[in-house]
Parts: structure tokens; sequence; C-alpha cells
């Protein structure tokens, strides 16, 4: 029995596939789109581990074993209470976070360091992204992230804003150098935003397979040459009837001629 085959995409949080699903849904049918997420961390090596065909993953990567390509950078923001006083502020600067705690989380996808880091480090780091989170609620610091991450953890309590000059985070498309399949060009065609017909991938022989114009059966190929004849028959007889049936036009020698070789007649003695 044959099997149909799959592909595995590896997701990590922030990252929102739907969009290229849809796609793929549409013009694979026949090819299972398997998604698996998991933690910032865990992208890049499930992708060397063999564990996913491609993955939506942050940058950076293992360049000398994983190909990417860069889809977008987000906007980094800083997440804090909505009474907190940042909330009057449109956006934010560095240098207005010196006073505050600002949280470290160890699954930080910014590239901060203890260095570099802004305002007061707190006393530990918390373990996820979503522990700061919790601790941002309880009013005990503020927390730096994409804001596709501040949108993830949103809570009522809570708001961000927008950062200048702060770093920030670009989310690309990467699989194992060495497994550059059929099926991973299509996703790259997908994901780049290629039309079916410019795609590289399966889908591009499927499309030109049903795109090729059918040739026509020998009974179709007939018919046309039979009503050509036919039609010429019919006009032939129109034709036909048309001259039998014309009026003959007035002669010099009609009936105005023969009254007048007649002459005028003869009055009786």
């Amino acid at each position: 029995m044959q099997v149909n085959p799959s592909f595995r995409l590896v997701y990590v949080p922030g990252v929102t596939p739907g969009k290229w699903v849809r796609v793929w849904d549409e013009r694979l049918p026949d090819v299972r789109l398997d998604l698996l997420a998991v933690p910032v961390g865990d992208g890049e090596r499930t992708l060397r581990e063999g564990g996913a065909d491609a993955g939506l993953v942050r940058l950076p990567v293992d360049k000398d074993v994983l190909s990417a390509i860069p889809l977008y950078t987000e906007t980094t923001v800083v997440v804090f209470p909505k009474d907190h006083w940042l909330a009057a502020a449109e956006e934010v600067a560095l240098d207005d976070l010196a006073e505050e705690v600002v949280f470290h989380p160890l699954d930080d996808t910014l590239g901060f360091t203890a260095d570099t880091l802004p305002g007061r480090p707190a006393i530990a780091r918390p373990d996820t992204t979503a522990d700061a989170i919790e601790l941002v609620a309880a009013n005990v610091g503020v927390l730096l992230v994409p804001q596709s991450l501040a949108r993830l953890h949103h809570r009522r309590d809570l708001t961000y804003r927008p950062v200048t000059e702060a770093p920030q985070s670009q989310v690309a498309l990467s699989w194992p150098q060495e497994r550059t399949t059929e099926l991973v060009e299509e996703f790259i065609g997908i994901v780049r935003g290629r039309t079916v017909n410019s795609s590289r991938g399966r889908g591009a022989g499927q499309a030109a397979a049903e795109a090729q114009p059918k040739k026509p059966s020998s009974s179709a190929a007939r018919k046309p040459q039979q009503q050509q004849k036919a039609g010429g028959q019919k006009a032939g007889a129109q034709k036909q009837q048309r001259a039998g049936g014309q009026k003959p036009k007035a002669s010099p020698g009609g009936r105005g001629a023969a009254a007048a070789r007649r002459g005028k007649p003869k009055r009786r003695s």
C-alpha cells in the first residue's frame, strides 16, 4: 500500500504559520502538513536532529548546518502593568528603563547579556517568558520582548509600548542544508509568495499538468470538418434556389415592343 507523503513544520512561540498552511493545503491537498510547536530554544535543535523538514524559528541559527531565509523583523516592546507610569508614553526609550527592574528570562529572544540589559537586574532570571510575565503582573518589574510574544501572553492587567533603539528579533524559515527536498522547495515558494505556476516544487508540476491542453479525439477532430462540409452543401443549395426563383428582367422585345408592332387599330368603314 502506497503511503502519501507528509511534511513536518516546527515553529516557535509568537510565530503564526496559519496563512502559509492554508496555501499549502490548497496547492498540495494530498500531502499532509504536520505542525509541531516547541519552546523557542528547541526549534533549531529539532531541525538539526531531523525532527522536522523545516521550521519557523528565530535567528540566529547555525549556518554551517542549517539554511535560513529571513522573513520579517519584529518590533520590540516593553510589557508593564496598566497603571505604570510608562503607560502615559506612546513609545519608550531604553534610557527610560534605567530605574526599572528589567527581567531577563532564560529563553530571551532578543540576545541581551548581563552587560547589555537595560535597567536594574532582577535577583534571579525567570525560567521562561511566561514566568516573567507573571512577575510583571505582580508589579515587580518590566519585560522586553518581541511584540508577538506580548500578544501571546496578553493579560487584561498588562499593556505594552514599542521601545526605540532596542535589539529586535528576526523570524526565519530554516531547514537542514543536506535535506533541501522538493517539498522544502515548495514551502519556500509559499512563504516567498510565489504563485503556483512560478513555484519550483511539486505543486508547479501538478499545475503544469492540469494546464496542459487536451488533444481532441479523432471523432472530435472529424466533427468540425463534417460541419464545414455540411455548411458548404447548404450554402450551395441556397444559392441554386435563389438562382431558380429569380425573376427575369424585361427585355427590349417585351410587352411594349409588341404593342408598337401592332400599331393603332384600323377604323371600320
